[in-house]
């Protein structure tokens, strides 16, 4: 967890059972419409990552871009998005991943990472992993190397964060919530 972690986490607004019942969704969008929030929120990931020498953030489409976009500004280095299929127009790459029901695929562009280049993936929040991994598998074929997966939120009732401890790779979440909170 970041230096703000607690405090983010003050900031994000659990809907009940939402989009269906049972479920607790968490609403990122109070923190970004709090100004001091955000830069709080993107600050955590900078302090954290500045010194890691990064040659790209690969975002994960869409909610991973908010917080993608900003830290590879502050950290000079480039924005990669990883899209659903079909989004981008240039020669791509894709990954097929399961979901709960069903399956889901993941592009990004063929030249998008050189050989050996220093990638952090990036999304809203880690739930069963599936699509971090999928990112993670993309950028791996294309020569990159994770260098670490991070959230804004890991729910880790739902085993994501370990499944990619267990790939091998580093996880870093700004806040975790558990199923009752």
């Amino acid at each position: 967890m970041s230096i703000y972690g607690d405090y983010i986490k003050s900031v994000i607004r659990t809907v009940p059972d939402w989009p269906q019942p049972g479920v607790n969704f968490r609403d990122i969008t109070p923190v970004l419409q709090n100004s001091a929030a955000f830069r709080k929120l993107i600050d955590s990931f900078v302090h954290r990552y500045q010194e890691l020498n990064l040659d790209a953030i690969a975002a994960i489409d869409a909610r991973g871009f908010i917080i993608g976009a900003p830290v590879a500004y502050e950290l000079g280095c480039s924005f990669v998005p990883v899209r659903k299929k079909g989004k981008l127009p240039f020669k791509t790459i894709s990954e097929t991943y399961m979901l709960e029901y069903g399956e889901s695929t993941v592009e990004l562009h063929s030249d998008a990472f050189r050989e050996g280049d220093r990638i952090l993936v990036m999304d809203d929040l880690i739930a069963t992993g599936g699509t971090m991994l999928a990112a993670a598998s993309l950028i791996q074929r294309s020569g990159g190397q994770v260098v670490e997966t991070a959230a804004i939120i890991d729910l880790p009732e739902l085993g994501g964060a370990q499944k990619l401890r267990e790939a091998g790779h580093n996880v870093f979440a700004v806040c975790t919530f558990t199923e009752h909170e």
